[in-house]
């Protein structure tokens, strides 16, 4: 979300002042937005941000302070280059990765990894070091990218890689965009032969029959991901339904043709009372009994299976004015089903007015230095803001969270403390060490880095 606010009289200064959140809605923060066609950093002194299509949840992207400049990034969206042999493409961090499905599937290529949502940039990919339904057999975003160009606090212009600046490319990659503005990204897109995904799904009654349901897919499906009712307790705790899902091949898509459907538009802030308890939970036992039962298996297009939330424009509008907490945390497998269990026990108990959760299965951590998936379960979720009461829920699951020996992600991450953090985060150390080579005076920071890192 970004809305302009009058300017007040003084000199001229570089961006538009405009205030600024993420997909949640909260916090909303004021700052000065550049929107530049190439990337670069201002001379002179001033905290900088980098910032893509917004759909980090947080404060990521948020300015910590009216006069930091958020840059934009959205512009800077050209191809500079692709290898039809390796699949390899070299893009500007501001392309989309919608713009890379539109122009690069019907030609048989899919990005390698993919979260839930295409309108986000291929920059932020990298920052977030986004992972999805298939994290269980091919890991993240960051472990496709072989190489990319950083533009440092102090203006030079870095190439970095798995083998080149191999120290700044492990911070950079799941680093949020406090290491530097990310210019150009080169990564590998994988084959495939149709837009379409034969999915099975399969109701399943209750969290140790999901959890055991995604281990015993892994080996056979590529994606799976399982959608909870996370509002159910007692004997029906963690029931829902267990998708898996793979790219189908052209003798099993036949002659269908994709057709994409127009997109719905929630036009206006939803009224508190559509997120009671009560409605949330007749919503999820509907959506139980309508796609849970028996194994059911068909075609389904690309768009369905992995971006059923883009179908609606502005979805984020439903949780209303004050807007919602994304919680997704990650449970080592090490740690069984009780920490899981104990979160989801501990959200029926709050009536946290939660939709249907997500879970999904994780393979061994990346190498790099911030990213959030390690080997285990994730769990995400989204809680309607209510102040004070909602941060202190949030406070609460981490403390089961820190005990299990998991982690929160950082793009979805708002309210997290410092302390909490720190405990979380066994490589931040090394981290900040090659932060504080590349930018000592911190000029790249975010409402976020203020709060869990101490930044100024």
């Amino acid at each position: 979300m970004v809305e302009a606010l009058s300017e007040r009289p003084g000199p001229a200064r570089a961006g538009s002042a405009e205030l600024v959140a993420g997909w949640g809605r909260f916090p909303v923060r004021p700052g000065r937005v550049l929107r530049p066609d190439r990337l670069g950093v201002p001379e002179g002194p001033g905290c900088i941000l980098p910032r893509g299509l917004g759909r980090s949840y947080g404060d990521a992207a948020v300015p910590a302070a009216p006069e930091d400049l958020v840059i934009d990034t959205r512009r800077a969206d050209r191809i500079l280059a692709f290898d039809p042999a390796a699949g390899r493409l070299t893009v500007e961090a501001g392309l989309s990765l919608a713009e890379v499905v539109r122009l690069f599937l019907p030609r048989g290529w899919f990005p390698p990894v993919t979260p839930g949502t295409r309108f986000v940039t291929i920059g932020g990919c990298v920052a977030a070091d986004v992972h999805g339904k298939n994290h269980h057999r091919d890991g993240s975003f960051g472990q496709f990218v072989d190489a990319l160009t950083l533009i440092t606090a102090d203006g030079r212009t870095v190439a970095a890689g798995p083998e080149r600046e191999r120290d700044l490319f492990r911070a950079t990659v799941g680093g949020m965009g406090l290491t530097g503005l990310i210019a150009d990204v080169t990564f590998r897109l994988r084959p495939v032969e149709t837009p379409w995904i034969l999915e099975e799904t399969e109701g399943v009654g209750g969290l140790v029959e999901m959890l055991a349901g995604l281990r015993g897919a892994a080996a056979d499906w590529p994606y799976t991901v399982g959608w909870i009712d996370g509002l159910a307790g007692a004997g029906a705790l963690g029931r829902g339904v267990l998708i898996r899902g793979r790219h189908a091949t052209r003798a099993e898509a036949g002659e269908r043709r994709l057709r994409t459907p127009p997109a719905l538009r929630v036009p206006l802030d939803a009224p508190a009372w559509l997120l009671t308890p009560a409605l949330m939970r007749a919503f999820n036992g509907l959506y139980h009994r309508y796609r849970g039962g028996r194994r059911r298996q068909g075609l389904v297009s690309h768009e369905m299976f992995f971006y059923p939330l883009d179908a609606v424009r502005d979805w984020n509008r439903l949780y209303g004015r004050r807007g919602f907490l994304q919680y997704q945390c990650v449970i080592p497998r090490t740690a069984g089903e009780r920490p899981v269990a104990e979160i989801l026990r501990r959200l029926a108990a709050a009536g946290a007015a939660s939709l249907l959760a997500v879970i999904k299965d994780c393979g061994p951590e990346a190498p790099f230095l911030l990213s959030f998936p390690m080997e285990g379960v994730t769990l995400a979720l989204d809680l309607p803001y209510r102040g004070p009461g909602t941060e202190a829920l949030v406070h609460e699951l981490n403390r089961v969270v820190i005990e299990a020996g998991g982690r929160v992600y950082l793009a979805k991450d708002a309210v997290t403390r410092a302390a909490d953090m720190q405990r979380m985060t066994p490589r931040l150390g090394e981290w900040q060490r090659v932060r504080d080579r590349w930018d000592p005076k911190r000029r790249f920071r975010s409402a976020q880095s203020v709060r869990l890192l101490g930044d100024p």
